[in-house]
């Protein structure tokens, strides 16, 4: 098969949580299990650094990667979702895997994947873990896909864990309270392994040191430490706590050395490193067009603190979301007086613009809806004065399809 072959047959394969939602969550790991038993248990062959959240674990997960990078080690660096191609997931010192070996591997093991209807998040992850102990890693950071407890990548025995912070996203799979999120978000914890949390929140700081000390795992909170101020080229203020978290969490690798340089020089070229796509990323200067992958009330209430920090003299909004949110309350988060154009995400969870704009209508905002993400952005690039700011978000699939 070639290259889109696969990646079409992986793609039909239980179809994928990032396009259909609750549907495609199994919540259980033997398959997982079993096709790492299959690979020979890749997953106990290299040293590894877990990550978890609702926000801020993406551009962690990269930011502990540009430093171990900096530091001199061979990374490897297993992420998702992907924003242009499938190989963003699985990269070895920024690079992304080869797409001979992405054939090779479904090739080589499809009838395994398919005795076993393995989905196309299972499949990932043994791929990623094979090729990680294949071209001998130094350390892998890997980013959970969603939740954790029961998360495929939850084989892993890492060198410590990291949890960004709790929100609510996925409530309909995780719990509807911050407390059974966090819950779910600790299942990451192993015994005897130190874990750092980036974000002290009240409701679940109890939960997070509950479950540390039954498995008997030394906890860190970041903001209990004396931690410089490190700058980073991920654009926004936001990123100040994933910095406090990310270098909390070096500080717990025991086999590491981790000179202060490394640290520094990681945080600045985090992009260059890793190629990391889609965080407060700018795509023009003139006028200005600003994406964000923040999908939920929290990153998003982040990331609209950051838009009103910025000058301006009108702001032109390109926004869709997926149906499975609760997408009135997110829109209620943005700044009424903005210009507003309403897109539809290339995805099967995309809610139809149309939609969105007379739900935005109850709110007071006015705007117009487009079918297509490129032409949404192509109208309000067309009508923004030199002197404005165009943001483009409200998911992930609405930022892959400019950047």
């Amino acid at each position: 098969m070639t290259y889109k072959a696969t990646l079409d047959w992986m793609f039909a394969q239980l179809p994928m949580y990032q396009n259909k939602g609750i549907s495609a969550f199994k919540g259980k790991l033997d398959s997982t299990i079993a096709f790492a038993n299959y690979l020979g248990n890749p997953e106990k062959q290299f040293k590894s650094i877990h990550i978890a959240g609702t926000n801020g674990k993406g551009s962690s997960s990269h930011m502990l990667a540009s430093v171990l990078q900096e530091a001199g080690y061979t990374v490897g660096l297993y992420t998702s979702p992907h924003l242009k191609d499938f190989r963003e997931r699985i990269r070895i010192n920024g690079k992304m895997v080869g797409k001979d070996v992405v054939k090779d591997f479904i090739a080589e093991h499809r009838p395994f994947l398919e005795q076993y209807q393995l989905s196309f998040f299972e499949m990932t992850v043994g791929m990623a873990f094979h090729y990680f102990t294949a071209q001998h890693v130094d350390i892998a950071v890997v980013e959970v896909g969603l939740g954790g407890r029961l998360d495929s990548t939850n084989i892993i025995t890492p060198e410590a864990c990291l949890i960004t912070n709790i929100g609510y996203d996925h409530q309909e799979i995780l719990g509807d309270t911050l407390q059974k999120i966090a819950m779910e978000k600790a299942g990451i914890i192993k015994r005897n392994i130190p874990v750092v949390i980036s974000e002290w929140q009240k409701e679940t700081a109890t939960i997070f040191r509950m479950i540390a000390g039954q498995k008997r795992a030394p906890i860190v909170f970041a903001e209990d430490q004396d931690i410089l101020n490190y700058t980073t080229d991920l654009l926004g203020e936001y990123q100040q706590k994933n910095v406090r978290g990310v270098v909390a969490c070096l500080r717990q690798l025991k086999h590491f050395d981790i000179p202060e340089v490394a640290i520094a020089k990681g945080l600045e070229k985090v992009t260059q490193n890793t190629g990391l796509l889609g965080r407060w990323q700018l795509l023009q200067t003139i006028p200005r067009v600003i994406c964000d992958t923040a999908h939920n009330t929290e990153g998003l209430r982040l990331v609209i603190q950051q838009l009103k920090q910025q000058k301006f003299r009108q702001l032109h909004l390109v926004l869709g979301f997926v149906n499975d949110k609760n997408v009135k309350e997110l829109l209620a988060l943005f700044p009424p007086g903005g210009h507003y154009y309403f897109v539809t995400p290339k995805v099967a969870r995309g809610m139809k613009a149309e939609q969105v704009k007379e739900m935005a209508a109850t709110l007071g905002y006015q705007g117009k809806s487009y079918n297509r993400v490129k032409e949404g952005l192509k109208k309000a690039v067309a009508r923004a004065n030199k002197d404005d700011l165009v943001f483009v978000g409200g998911s992930t699939f609405v930022v892959a399809e400019v950047v």
